[in-house]
Parts: structure tokens; C-alpha cells; sequence
């Protein structure tokens, strides 16, 4: 039997929170007051990240535009 190590809420692990990932440069945010976890996701996973919440990058976000001005490229000079 495979154990997974259990980390406490609010703490950030290396490596992506989903096989997907976050792209690169693309900070993760936890522990927001708007955080409302995805039932769709197993329970282990409600780590209180923004990757796993049911707004995140939808227009129900209330931070969705700090989210897109993470993505933003920088224009050339």
C-alpha cells in the first residue's frame, strides 16, 4: 500500500498541485478568503490552493485579473 504524504493546509510543496501544472512564472496562490474548494476533486487534494478552487480562472474569480496579469508577456521595447 502507497502512502502520500499528507501536508498541512496552506503549505506549498515543489512541483505541480495537478499533472497539468501551472505554467511557468505563474505564482500559486493560497489561503484566499474567496477560496471554495472543487467537490469535483478528491478530498486529499483541498490543500486551500487557488488551482483547486471552483473560480479559479472563471469570471466568478474575484482575482481573476491579477491572475491574467501574472500570464501577461512584457511588451518589446
Amino acid at each position: 500500500m502507497a502512502v502520500r504524504p499528507v501536508h498541512p493546509r496552506g503549505v506549498h510543496t515543489e512541483g505541480p498541485a495537478h499533472p497539468g501544472g501551472l505554467p511557468p512564472g505563474f505564482p500559486p496562490r493560497r489561503n484566499r478568503p474567496c477560496y471554495e474548494f472543487n467537490l469535483k476533486l478528491p478530498r486529499p487534494t483541498n490543500d486551500r490552493g487557488c488551482e483547486h478552487c471552483r473560480h479559479y480562472l472563471t469570471a466568478r474569480c474575484p482575482h481573476l485579473e491579477e491572475f491574467l496579469e501574472d500570464l501577461e508577456e512584457p511588451e518589446p521595447e
